[in-house]
C-alpha cells in the first residue's frame, strides 16, 4: 500500500473506532469519511461492508491492546505492568460493547475467534512471564485462566454500568496473582 493509501486507511479506522464507541455501528459512514477527510468510495474500497469495516476496527484494537503488553512489561515493574494492561483491557472490554451484532455477524468463523483468543493469551503470557521474571508476579498462573477471570470481571462491571467496580475486581484479582513475600 502507498503511504498516502496507508495513512487514509490508518485515519478511517481510527475515526471509525471513536465513531462506533460514542455512536455505534450504526453510525453513518459517511460521517466517518467526513471526518477522516476521504470520500466515501475510499472507504467502501478499503471496507466493502460496514461489518468488514467493524472487524478492522476489532483487529487493530486488539493488536493495540496485545503490543501494549511488551510496552508495558519493558517500561514498568512485573505486577504495575500486568495490572495496568488488565485496566487497559477492561476499557478494551468496554468499548467493544457497541459493536455488539455486527461484531459478531464480522467474526463468523471459530477460527477468526480462537486467533483473538490466542493472541490476547499471548500477550497475558509475556506479561506474567515478565512479571515472575522481573519480580512481583508469582510463577505458575495459566494465561487463560487469566483470560477467562478478566473476561468474567468486564461482564459484571458492564452489567452493573460500573467502570470503579471493575477496578476494585483487578485489585482483589491481582492479589491472586502476586508473589507471596519472603519469610524473614
Amino acid at each position: 500500500m502507498r503511504a498516502d493509501a496507508q495513512e487514509n486507511h490508518d485515519r478511517v479506522l481510527d475515526v471509525a473506532a471513536r465513531t462506533f464507541a460514542r455512536e455505534g455501528t450504526g453510525a453513518s459512514l459517511k460521517a466517518i469519511a467526513r471526518e477522516a477527510g476521504v470520500g466515501i468510495g475510499t472507504v467502501y474500497r478499503r471496507f466493502p461492508t460496514r461489518e468488514a469495516l467493524v472487524e478492522a476496527v476489532y483487529r487493530q484494537d486488539v493488536d493495540r491492546l496485545c503490543a501494549a503488553a511488551a510496552e508495558l512489561a519493558e517500561a514498568q515493574p512485573g505486577a504495575a505492568a500486568l495490572r495496568e494492561w488488565m485496566e487497559r483491557f477492561v476499557d478494551f472490554m468496554a468499548a467493544k460493547r457497541g459493536l455488539g451484532e455486527t461484531l459478531r455477524a464480522a467474526l463468523t468463523s471459530e477460527a477468526d475467534r480462537q486467533h483473538t483468543r490466542d493472541q490476547l493469551r499471548a500477550a497475558i503470557a509475556a506479561l506474567l512471564a515478565a512479571g515472575v521474571t522481573r519480580g512481583g508476579v508469582r510463577p505458575g498462573i495459566e494465561p487463560g485462566d487469566l483470560l477467562m477471570s478478566l473476561g468474567g470481571i468486564t461482564l459484571i462491571a458492564a452489567e452493573e454500568h460500573q467502570r470503579d467496580l471493575a477496578s476494585r475486581l483487578l485489585d482483589l484479582l491481582m492479589v491472586g496473582c502476586l508473589r507471596a513475600p519472603e519469610p524473614h
